[in-house]
């Protein structure tokens, strides 16, 4: 049995690590020699685009709470019913470079970031729920074959000695295969996540977008028409109606898990090939996204936007679903080799608020110690502060202000007290003059 250890987010309190498990390769796939040498470039090299989801559209909006869930996750942005997150959506064609056309036969990507009070939180998915593969060990290999040339049939090779791809397949080849456009599809995050209550309790979860415009799709004699007329049929499609006022939704709904349900399954939760039944695992309504804003400058804020799953705040966790672990490691080394510089300083990819890590909690434990201080303890600690920290410039002595409130705003305050105190003591003389 192998065993990721994880440390689940914290929600105002200290929590302790708890441990999940998988059978799965996956969960240590960094530990494939074979399959890092698979991932390694020749050299590394500046890109101009991306190598998939090279074509997309953009917009600004915001996420509204429409039930509560807190007893499943102390996530902020879910804190209660009417509170609203804004929120950057990019959709895209999965396969192909900037000229291919919109309409083709293929998934489409469902990106959504949330710009939380706790930092970032870049949900990354597909418009399908599922995926062709298990191992990661063979996304190179998958990646290799999709943008090529259908007619060549190289992706059919792959698929067809993967059986776990049939799924999938049966997905992409059936009505549903090519969406009309990006308002009338639904989008799925695929992998399975965690939730973290405030009990530090633990759910696996899905995430779910329906669209409330419908579903609509293209037969192959559909689609040609609307290409010969538009290749960029998707973007033109979301833009005008934002602009013309039809605002698109989708409500967000999740499937939840207890930890204790695994064990009794015939299917692996966390494989990304399979869903899970709703009868056993219904949706749960969450609230509301709706786009309402386009871009100002498409290459600035769609092209350059760089989602990433590891971004996660405090009351959401990873999971041990293999293909999550990989794209973990992949992402963030993706995005520095296109971009060529730390993505975040791009102002679409900076959060709106200061992140609190990804489930990095940095001011239960100091402000539990300062607590368990009897009052002439915290005094002493105030007091020995203010000296330390006495000559530091303005600036510093208020960061560390701020970080003192955060762990207790009474150790805030006693600290800028007794900071205060310093400053208006008067100056000693010089040594040796009177």
């Amino acid at each position: 049995m192998r065993t990721i250890f994880s440390n689940p987010t914290d929600c105002q309190a200290a929590q302790t690590p708890d441990t999940f498990h998988t059978d799965q390769p996956g969960a240590q796939s960094l530990q494939d020699i074979w399959h890092r040498e698979q991932m390694v470039p020749g050299e590394p090299a500046a890109q101009t685009e991306r190598h998939l989801h090279a074509k997309g559209a953009g917009a600004y909006g915001a996420f509204t709470v429409t039930h509560d869930i807190t007893r499943f996750t102390c996530a902020k942005l879910f804190s209660r019913i009417g509170k609203k997150t804004d929120l950057f959506a990019r959709f895209s064609t999965v396969c192909g470079a900037q000229d291919v056309t919109d309409a083709d036969r293929a998934i489409r990507g469902f990106a959504v970031r949330f710009y939380t009070e706790d930092g970032n939180w870049d949900l990354v998915g597909n418009n399908t729920p599922v995926y062709f593969v298990r191992d990661p060990a063979n996304v190179a290999r998958l990646n290799q074959a999709m943008p090529s040339d259908p007619g060549t049939g190289s992706s059919w090779d792959l698929w067809t000695t993967l059986p776990e791809a049939l799924h999938q397949l049966t997905m992409l080849m059936s009505d549903r295969g090519i969406p009309a456009s990006y308002r009338h599809m639904h989008g799925f995050a695929s992998h399975t996540f965690s939730f973290i209550n405030a009990n530090n309790e633990r759910h696996w979860v899905k995430f779910h977008f329906k669209t409330c415009q419908g579903i609509r799709n293209l037969s192959d004699a559909q689609a040609q028409v609307v290409i010969s007329k538009n290749r960029a049929s998707h973007q033109k499609d979301l833009f005008d109606a934002i602009e013309d006022g039809k605002f698109p939704k989708w409500t967000l709904m999740v499937q939840l898990m207890p930890q204790r349900a695994v064990a009794g399954l015939a299917y692996n939760p966390f494989d990304r090939t399979k869903v899970w039944p709703h009868q056993d695992f219904p949706l749960l309504p969450v609230g509301v996204m709706e786009l309402h804003r386009n871009p100002a400058d498409f290459f600035a804020e769609v092209e350059q936007s760089a989602f990433n799953p590891t971004r996660i705040v405090p009351g959401i966790d990873f999971s041990p679903d293999p293909m999550l672990q990989e794209r973990l490691s992949t992402y963030p080394q993706a995005q520095r080799d296109r971009l060529g510089d730390p993505p975040d300083q791009r102002p679409l990819n900076a959060a709106h608020a200061p992140s609190s890590g990804a489930g990095e909690d940095d001011y239960s434990q100091p402000g539990a110690l300062f607590r368990r201080m009897t009052s002439t303890q915290q005094q002493v600690l105030y007091e020995n502060t203010a000296r330390a920290l006495g000559d530091a410039p303005r600036a510093v002595q208020l960061r560390h202000i701020e970080h003192c409130k955060a762990a207790d705003p009474t150790y805030g305050s006693g600290v800028a007290q007794a900071l205060s105190k310093i400053a208006l003591r008067p100056a000693e003389p010089p040594s040796g003059h009177e």
